[in-house]
């Protein structure tokens, strides 16, 4: 009787023992799969459409995700608002097509200061200007070539939706303002130069040195 109770008792330990040790092991299947509590989850879960920007703590795990409009979807770029056109860091002046038919900045009310942003296909736009508060028959921004050693600017021509030269791509700056974007034309970009004003440039590896922000002025004219 002894040695059957004995028995029994070290049964009951080692069932106790081997309980204790599953229950000390990861528990890989809480959760959803792959995640692990307290991860953020990985930058490509964001919404199609979203680019996603955050901090990074020292060891690169990102600590805060915060999604960011891009140009696709902006209301501001669908043809049917008009906006008024800043470059970052101007100080109080902002774009301008003036009657001359060059693209500048100015502190004043000269020249067309209203734009209208129209997608042509292939996320590219026509800028079409107007005067203020969207009067009178538009001009399209168009990239001109003086055909010496002066740089490509931006003047105002009949609009044509099939012209390359006025066929522009605006891409949201990562990790740049609310509604900050580049604007350029095929290899150039629209930037601005101490000597020449604003110009178009091709960049090659170096990167955009003017971004530019859109501010919504209300319905574009109906044309």
């Amino acid at each position: 009787m002894l040695g059957r109770w004995l028995a029994a008792a070290g049964l009951v330990v080692l069932t106790g023992t081997a309980v204790t040790v599953y229950s000390m092991g990861p528990a890989s299947g809480d959760g959803p799969a792959g995640a692990t509590a307290g991860r953020p989850a990985p930058a490509g879960d964001a919404p199609a459409g979203l680019a996603v920007t955050g901090a990074q703590s020292s060891g690169g795990v990102p600590v805060a995700a915060t999604p960011r409009p891009t140009a696709v979807g902006d209301p501001l770029l669908s043809g049917k608002r008009r906006v008024t056109i800043v470059r970052v860091g101007a100080f109080e002046s902002g774009l301008a097509l003036l009657d001359g038919g060059r693209l500048a900045e100015v502190d004043d009310d000269q020249g067309r200061q209203v734009f209208v942003p129209t997608p042509v296909g292939s996320s590219q736009f026509l800028i079409k200007a107007y005067y203020g508060g969207g009067t009178g028959k538009p001009v399209c921004w168009q990239v001109h070539n003086p055909g010496d050693t002066r740089p490509l600017y931006v003047r105002g021509a009949t609009c044509r939706a099939g012209d390359p030269a006025q066929r522009f791509e605006i891409v949201a700056v990562a990790g740049g303002g609310p509604r900050e974007y580049l604007i350029s034309n095929r290899w150039a970009y629209l930037r601005d130069s101490a000597r020449s004003g604003l110009i178009m440039e091709e960049l090659g590896d170096a990167p955009p040195a003017s971004s530019f922000r859109f501010n919504d002025t209300g319905p574009a004219p109906r044309r």
